[in-house]
Order: structure tokens, then C-alpha cells, then sequence
């Protein structure tokens, strides 16, 4: 079997703090406060979306169209990551690119939700009511949410990348597993380059909702990651967003003079039996095997801002001293599925620029060290799903 180095030569961002890896840097350099959102779904605050001109990356008005919020953030930023990686416009290289997604089920049509349930209230023919709306209201093919595969799909369309395709879902895990599969399918030579990432709009109700449900949201205003224990609600602000990895082997982006970010020397996942497994104890394990050769000079945590959970992760962290800690959520919500390709962007930024940026929350994060080589990026599920990657300068 090979083992070939995976290295990233493309990233897409887009978030609150704006769009690409120039607008982040300088967010994350700069003394910008976050961009919040305290009004439209009160009590609950998330990070909006900025002005974005879709027609950027989505030329096609009629693609633009049938795409909901979450599908149209996705494909532009796989459009950004393309561009980065100097592929967006190589039709042979996109023809024979993999693409792995990770994706929720999309966001309800909550006009149509809305209806079946004031129908409901007052026809005694639910069966029949239900079977109109759903060939009435609702488009070929989809039912009352969107298909998660449907991002992958649109930009196989937009984008032409049209080799191997996969979709995981499951919140942060899939973000997890998405960049462990492609990792392993590059290093054992089943791929040579790929397209990975996800998106996530946090300004839909049903975003929320499903949040809410189990009591996760932070219900008293924003405030900085780490402080968050004490505050109203469960913890976590969502924020819109999308982040998207172009992912080659190192000859391979060797042979086309590719610009490489950094490397990805190991992802170290888990999915723990909060109930019954020690949350601080895992993830001191992966980040203890992911510092094994070398302690890391930087730690990129996706923390959630979950109570007890970012806690714990905080603990953990903690313990490896010799490494800085940024919580990049603080700065631009939290993303779900994009939160590892979001934080393992981040990283492998960092390890390009050598330098790690600013504490994002001066009282618990310590001022960074002159220059790094090594940096890890965490992803510590809200409710399950725990991971590490490590980047390496290359």
C-alpha cells in the first residue's frame, strides 16, 4: 500500500467575517468585533452571513434559483477553494477530482411546514390534505427537507468536478469523516486530488430548532467563547458559513506547481458514550497522539460553545502547555458540518504564515509564540463526535 503525503493546496472560506483566506487572516489578526445577529431570531444570536455575490461562482441565475441558503454557500465555496487551488478552471483536472461533502438534511420549507400544520387544525382528511401538499407544494423529488446530497450534486453542476462522489451526515462527525476519508484515500493512492468540506446557514428556524430542542443555544447575548458557563441557555451560537479543502497527494501538487498550504500528517477521531466515556480524558488521548513526535505550536479549536462539553475540551487543552489555544468560534459561531474543514483551514493558514494570529479571548488564551511549524485543529462534537487533525509545514 502507498503512503503519500496529503497536502492542502486550496481553501475556501466564507463566513460572518467575509469571504477567502486573505478577509479571515485579517479578521482573525485584526480587533474587529464579532458580527452578531441578537434581533431577528431573539432570544437566540447568531453570526450572519455577509454580502455575498453569488454570481461570483454561481454564473447561472437558474442554478442559483433552485438552491436553498445552505446549497448556494456550499458551492460558492467550493468555487473559492477551486480558485485557490488554481484548478477552477482546468476542466481535465476537475473531470477527474473526487469530492466528499459533509451535509445535514438540509433546511425544511417552513412556508409549506406552516401550512400542513393550520390545515391540520381544521380538515379531518389528514391523509389526503398531506398527499396534496406534498405534490402540490413541494418540488419533484424532494420532501420536506432537502436532500443532503444535493450540495454535491449542484457542484458537480456548477463546478464540473465530476469524479467519485460521497456524502456523510451526523452534525460535526461527518465534517470529521470527511476529511478522514479523503486523507486516507489520498495517502493509500486511490486518489490523487479531492474537493472536501461542508456548509451550514445558521438563519433558518429549523437550524435553530433542532438546536434548541435539546436546550443548546445561548440565550443571553453573545460573549467570548470560554465564558460562556455561567451564561443563560446552553452555550452555542451558530453562525453561517462554509469551508472547503482542495486536498492532493504531494507529487501530485508537486508536478502541477501547486502552491501547498501545509501538510496533513494524521486525523485521530473518536465517538464516545458521553453517558459512560470521559470527555476530557478522549480528548487528551487525540490530542496527546497527535502531539506524539512533537508537541504542536498552535491548537485551532472548533469548541461549540456547548456548556460542560467546551469545558471540558478546555481542560484537556489545558494540559498541553507548550501549545497556544485559539476557540475560533467566539470570532464567527459556530458552522456544524463545516467546523473541522473550517478549523483545519485555519490551521494549515497558520502553518503557511508561520506565525500564530491574536488571542481571539485574551483572558483564557495565551499570546502565541514567535513562529510555528506545527498546528493542530480540533473538533469537539456538541453531542457526539470527537477529532484531531495535525498540520505540518511542508
Amino acid at each position: 500500500m502507498q503512503n503519500n503525503t496529503v497536502v492542502i493546496t486550496g481553501i475556501g472560506l466564507i463566513s460572518s467575517l467575509g469571504e477567502g483566506v486573505d478577509a479571515h487572516w485579517q479578521a482573525f489578526n485584526g480587533e474587529a468585533e464579532p458580527r452578531i445577529d441578537s434581533e431577528t431570531f431573539k432570544p437566540y444570536t447568531v453570526h450572519p452571513l455577509g454580502e455575498v455575490d453569488w454570481n461570483n461562482q454561481i454564473p447561472k441565475r437558474g442554478d442559483q434559483r433552485q438552491m436553498e441558503t445552505w446549497q448556494r454557500i456550499g458551492t460558492y465555496t467550493a468555487g473559492l477553494a477551486l480558485q485557490d487551488a488554481g484548478i477552477k478552471d482546468d476542466e481535465a483536472l476537475c473531470s477527474t477530482m473526487d469530492m466528499v461533502v459533509a451535509a445535514g438534511g438540509g433546511e425544511r420549507d417552513v412556508t409549506v411546514d406552516k401550512q400542513i400544520l393550520a390545515e391540520a387544525r381544521v380538515r379531518n382528511d389528514l391523509g389526503t390534505m398531506l398527499n396534496e401538499k406534498l405534490t402540490t407544494e413541494l418540488r419533484p423529488t424532494l420532501f420536506l427537507a432537502q436532500l443532503s446530497n444535493l450540495l454535491a450534486g449542484n457542484i458537480s453542476i456548477v463546478h464540473k468536478v465530476t469524479g467519485s462522489s460521497r456524502t456523510f451526515m451526523g452534525e460535526e462527525g461527518a465534517g470529521i469523516s470527511a476529511i478522514d476519508t479523503t486523507v486516507a484515500r489520498i495517502r493509500s493512492g486511490q486518489s490523487t486530488h479531492a474537493l472536501v468540506g461542508g456548509a451550514y446557514n445558521s438563519e433558518h428556524p429549523d437550524m435553530l430548532l433542532g438546536y434548541e430542542l435539546n436546550g443548546m443555544l445561548k440565550t443571553d447575548g453573545w460573549a467570548p467563547l470560554w465564558q460562556r458557563e455561567g451564561t443563560a441557555g446552553g452555550g452555542i451560537v451558530t453562525g453561517s458559513g462554509g469551508a472547503f479543502l482542495v486536498l492532493e497527494s504531494a507529487d501530485h501538487a508537486r508536478k502541477r506547481g501547486a502552491r501547498v498550504y501545509a501538510a496533513i500528517d494524521g486525523i485521530y477521531s473518536a465517538q464516545i458514550r458521553r453517558s459512560r466515556d470521559d470527555l476530557s480524558q478522549t480528548v487528551a488521548k487525540l490530542v496527546g497522539a497527535a502531539s506524539a513526535d512533537k508537541a504542536a505550536d498552535l491548537i485551532i479549536s472548533g469548541a461549540t460553545g456547548a456548556k460542560n462539553i467546551t469545558a471540558a475540551e478546555k481542560t484537556a487543552l489545558d494540559t498541553f502547555s507548550s501549545s497556544v489555544v485559539r476557540g475560533v468560534a467566539g470570532k464567527l459561531g459556530h458552522v456544524r458540518e463545516a467546523q473541522f474543514s473550517l478549523v483545519v483551514a485555519l490551521a494549515a493558514l497558520s502553518v503557511f504564515k508561520g506565525s500564530a494570529f491574536p488571542p481571539v479571548d485574551a483572558e483564557n488564551e495565551k499570546a502565541g509564540p514567535s513562529s510555528i511549524d506545527t498546528a493542530l485543529a480540533t473538533s469537539i462534537g456538541g453531542t457526539r463526535g470527537e477529532g484531531v487533525a495535525r498540520l505540518v509545514k511542508v
